[in-house]
């Protein structure tokens, strides 16, 4: 027997999004990294399988659990503004794979001046493709301000870096693990804001309960970016601050010393083990589509949904970004 999907809403969230466990089983769901091995062909099937159920022309045949895989393919892989198909490098579910990689070697070659310069960089350079990647779409940069804003994360990333290194020579060596984890956030709270400085300026879109558009909103723009920035940081701690707490331990053990040359390979599996965990729970620290008062909006926006709805509105919406 055929499953009716005539009112199936492939839209509708699996999981309460108002939750903070909900939101983290979503993103567990959509950040899954062995989505990143699934064949382009199994893409665009999702993407016609989720277009086709949004217009009720699903195929007989098709059942529901297949439109969840789609949806979830879908989710992880096009970009909810534009539908258009992410790069690979820039989707939430290469963060594990890609992190993991960057934070072990930045977790271990933190000693030399090279080194450090070196790993900030390549860490920076990802995660700008990862900011302009998940950006609220509706809003386009330009490729200066692209250029600007991967420059000055990336130097503010290696000054506190090696800033920081200098400060802590005399130090305990814990304190010189730490070194990676304070550039990481000195970096992300320069570069998300940068690479998305033209939201600052003219205004994310703000929607409607119905997602009719009603407007830009540089003060929603703010909070996206500032809920987006803590984030990031939230996904970085726990691997940047206990693993090196971890290693500090497992380093004085006459075994571990005797196979140095396995520090850095262990160091960037147990930075995966973290990950796993911490890119759905950081994602899910928030709401993905913001809700704000309108009584919290320009004075300018506020009269304008005023004019334009007869009944009173009291919240707008929006895509805050990844």
């Amino acid at each position: 027997m055929e499953a009716d999907l005539s009112d199936f809403n492939i839209d509708a969230p699996r999981w309460d999004q108002c939750t903070f466990l909900g939101r983290v089983k979503h993103f567990f769901n959509i950040t899954d990294p062995r989505t990143v091995l699934v064949p382009e062909r199994e893409l665009d099937w999702a993407k016609v399988m989720v277009e086709q159920s949004r217009m009720g022309t699903v195929p007989p045949g098709t059942q529901v659990e297949q439109l969840f895989y789609a949806k979830k393919l879908y989710d992880s892989a096009f970009h909810p503004d534009t539908g258009d198909k992410m790069n690979v490098i820039g989707r939430m579910s290469f963060q594990v794979p890609g992190g993991m990689i960057i934070t072990g070697f930045m977790l271990q070659f933190y000693r030399t001046m090279p080194a450090v310069i070196f790993w900030q960089w390549v860490n920076q350079s990802f995660n700008a493709l990862v900011n302009y990647t998940n950006r609220n779409a509706a809003s386009p940069t330009s490729v200066r301000q692209m250029a600007v804003s991967y420059i000055t994360a990336t130097t503010t990333a290696v000054a506190t870096a090696v800033g920081m290194n200098m400060l802590t020579k005399r130090a305990p060596p814990l304190v010189g693990r730490w070194v990676p984890f304070a550039a990481v956030a000195a970096a992300n709270c320069v570069n998300i804001p940068m690479m998305r400085q033209q939201e600052l300026i003219q205004g994310i879109c703000v929607k409607d309960r119905n997602h009719n558009e009603i407007g830009h909103s540089r003060r929603a723009a703010a909070i996206g970016i500032t809920q987006v920035v803590i984030s990031r940081i939230t996904m970085a701690a726990p691997g940047m601050i206990l693993l090196p707490v971890l290693m500090e331990r497992l380093e004085k053990l006459r075994f571990v010393q005797r196979v140095r040359v396995l520090h850095a390979p262990l160091q960037v599996l147990l930075s995966g083990c973290f990950l796993i965990f911490m890119v759905p729970v950081a994602c899910g620290l928030f709401p993905q589509q913001c809700e704000l008062p309108v009584s919290y909006l320009e004075p300018e926006l506020q009269d304008t949904i005023k004019a334009k709805y007869r009944e009173p509105v009291p919240y707008v919406y929006f895509n805050k970004g990844l």
